[in-house]
């Protein structure tokens, strides 16, 4: 697992619940350009909670995006999330580098849940005053865990490089993107299927990553059972389309019972966050992931929050690339920051 390495050039490569992303982007003068984005939606029961169920399925959909968005690099980085990855941020007393590399495994076994043999270990220090203390940001995930994802993608014919968090991917998106201010204190919320992502920043250091296990399955499955529809119509549903004998005023009561399931998990998040983070205010909501396109939900967030929620556009600060499809494109954005955060791993310092 190389969470924080230097590898070039790779394609993002993000294995969701419900589809496969890929993104691959080129330095340009002026920043980043979009070289190719694709999407590959996958069968329900495919990927379960983050855990890759049919392998087949998965590198078939990897080889169908590489082959249809005429992708020729073989190298990727793809992320991982979910209850087999654990970020802990840890203050340590002052020390070198080689004290660090040496007492991390040792921290790690005070802090980390699991067996330390089980898991892959990684750290970035993410400040150090001289004399005080280190607060260094630990990242443990289950060796089986990234071996479901690598392989998948070796059985495709690419060559897995960089092993990354889906929270990280989405902070560099942000990063890029917004160019944050050094004071400004944001939420991200990358609303999949089954994974909800939430990261709180604060310029460009996380402060919080949590990931919960409810999504926009939620919404999916509801519509199905009460509205007695297929999965593939109350996917339409979901996204506001008008299905012959269904009411739209049951569609809304619905969708306000099952969005209260999610704002609840927001909410708990960021009052724990409030409670163990002193002085820090959140100024606005971000909101990627398949979600995002849920009608009405970032209006409920935005009143139940009382701060500005706005939709996550992975690509605001990225150049569009002459041979990228721009109508394919504005559909599939909200579903791409985990995908764009992790093709930026081409080019990290």
């Amino acid at each position: 697992m190389q969470l924080f390495s230097r590898q070039r050039p790779l394609v993002g490569l993000d294995i969701g619940s419900c589809a496969v992303k890929a993104v691959e982007l080129r330095k340009v003068k002026n920043g980043f350009e979009l070289v190719h984005a694709g999407l590959e939606t996958l069968a329900s029961d495919t990927v379960v909670d983050g855990a890759i169920m049919d392998a087949l399925s998965v590198s078939d959909s990897i080889s169908k995006i590489f082959s249809s968005q005429k992708i020729k690099t073989k190298n990727v980085a793809t992320s991982v999330s979910g209850h087999s990855v654990i970020v802990k941020k840890i203050p340590l007393p002052a020390m070198t580098e080689e004290e660090l590399e040496e007492s991390i495994q040792w921290e790690a076994e005070q802090h980390i849940p699991f067996d330390i043999s089980d898991v892959s270990l990684d750290y970035q220090v993410l400040n150090s005053a001289p004399g005080s203390t280190t607060d260094v940001l630990l990242v443990a995930v289950k060796k089986d865990k990234i071996l479901n994802h690598t392989n998948v993608i070796t059985q495709a014919g690419k060559i897995p490089l960089v092993v990354d968090i889906d929270g990280f991917a989405i902070q560099n998106a942000f990063e890029v993107n917004y160019q944050p201010a050094s004071n400004s204190t944001a939420a991200l919320l990358n609303i999949g299927a089954s994974i909800m992502n939430i990261v709180v920043t604060r310029g460009g250091t996380p402060l919080f990553t949590r990931d919960v296990s409810v999504g926009g399955n939620q919404f999916t499955d509801a519509l199905q059972k009460d509205m007695n529809l297929s999965f593939e119509e109350a996917e339409q549903v979901k996204k506001g389309a008008s299905i012959e004998g269904v009411q739209p005023e049951n569609v809304t009561s619905l969708m306000q019972s099952v969005s209260e399931v999610l704002l609840l998990e927001i909410q708990k998040t960021f009052d724990f966050f409030r409670a163990t983070t002193v002085g820090e205010q959140l100024q606005r909501v971000y909101v990627s992931g398949g979600c995002a396109k849920v009608e009405g939900f970032l209006d409920v967030l935005q009143t139940r929050l009382g701060i500005p929620v706005e939709m996550f556009d992975p690509f605001k600060n990225i150049a569009i690339g002459k041979n990228v499809d721009f109508a394919y494109l504005d559909e599939i954005a909200p579903s791409m920051a985990v995908a764009v955060g992790l093709a930026l791993r081409s080019f990290d310092n």
